[in-house]
């Protein structure tokens, strides 16, 4: 009998292969203020306290800080005071889809890599990193459309994804006059990102992030304030029928973790396609990437 199994094109690809080796630590005496600079001007989702020997205490999100910006702690409140548990591990050696494996199943962006001897920190695993890798093979592959040119590949028009393949369907949404607050409550009980804020037809008007929130708490808004006086415009969105490379070309240049899916009308949306969607579908672009490895077996 013949069996077959699907190897993805990271297969065999180990953690060293794709981590990004800088990583941005905050002393454990930082503020909230501090640590709030620190993501902005690095444009980065969480960050890593240390002691002063470099020992990792725990990590801070966006998550944590939108916690502590609905109790109302102040901004001058140590971090210490809303570190959560330790960050997860991994090592270089490690096969980059155990990490990933790893990354989905605790519900986590992000890993970081430690040295089997002495335990320091090497270096990070986030989904963008992982996405840039799919990326670049997309634009050696004779089948991309990256540089617009047609593919002499057989039966390429049909292996190319597209973005309604991979996205998640569905959009939580509010109304624009809905408070921070009740924002807080939607993302937190949703565990997402961000929400989109609709009119009274339901069309979309805006979006409100994680890093929106912690802006907002930063500057000194009140949570009793309308989501709309800091939401963004316009939603960044790609249609449902696009390649998916390019929505991933869009994600990568834009700098954003998602994109909204509209069908027809862009105010119109169905769905939300994030990095990590396309990292959980093990593909870049296209079936290519996902090779079939014909087994002998019993």
């Amino acid at each position: 009998m013949v069996v077959v199994r699907q190897r993805s094109v990271l297969a065999g690809l180990r953690v060293r292969e794709v981590m990004r080796r800088r990583v941005i630590r905050l002393p454990g005496q930082a503020t909230l203020s501090q640590c709030i600079n620190q993501l902005v001007k690095n444009k980065i989702s969480a960050l890593l306290v240390v002691d002063e020997e470099d020992n990792p205490l725990g990590v801070v999100s966006k998550t944590d800080l939108i916690g502590a910006f609905y109790a109302g702690l102040a901004l001058d409140t140590g971090v210490d005071a809303i570190l959560a548990g330790e960050p997860l591990f991994c090592f270089p050696d490690d096969s980059l889809e155990s990490a990933i494996d790893l990354m989905h199943g605790k519900g986590i962006h992000r890993l970081y890599v430690i040295g089997a001897d002495d335990r320091r920190i090497l270096g990070k695993l986030a989904y963008p990193d992982i996405v840039a890798l799919l990326y670049r093979y997309c634009r050696t592959c004779p089948n991309s459309t990256v540089h617009g040119r047609r593919s002499a590949t057989a039966g390429a028009d049909e292996q190319r994804l597209r973005v309604d393949e991979v996205m998640t369907a569905g959009v939580l949404s509010c109304p624009l006059q809905t408070s921070l607050a009740e924002v807080v409550e939607q993302l937190t009980a949703h565990r997402f990102g961000a929400i989109v804020l609709a009119d009274g037809s339901g069309a979309a008007r805006g979006v409100i992030s994680k890093s929106d929130l912690v802006l907002a708490y930063k500057h000194g808004v009140g949570l009793d304030q309308p989501a709309a006086a800091v939401m963004q415009t316009p939603v960044l969105s790609c249609d449902r029928d696009d390649l998916l490379t390019t929505a991933l070309q869009q994600m990568l240049l834009k700098d954003v973790q998602r994109l909204y899916v509209h069908h027809g009308q862009p105010t119109r949306l169905v769905g939300v396609l994030s990095l990590s969607d396309s990292v959980r579908f093990r593909s870049g672009s296209c079936r290519a990437c996902i090779s079939g490895r014909l087994i002998a077996g019993e």
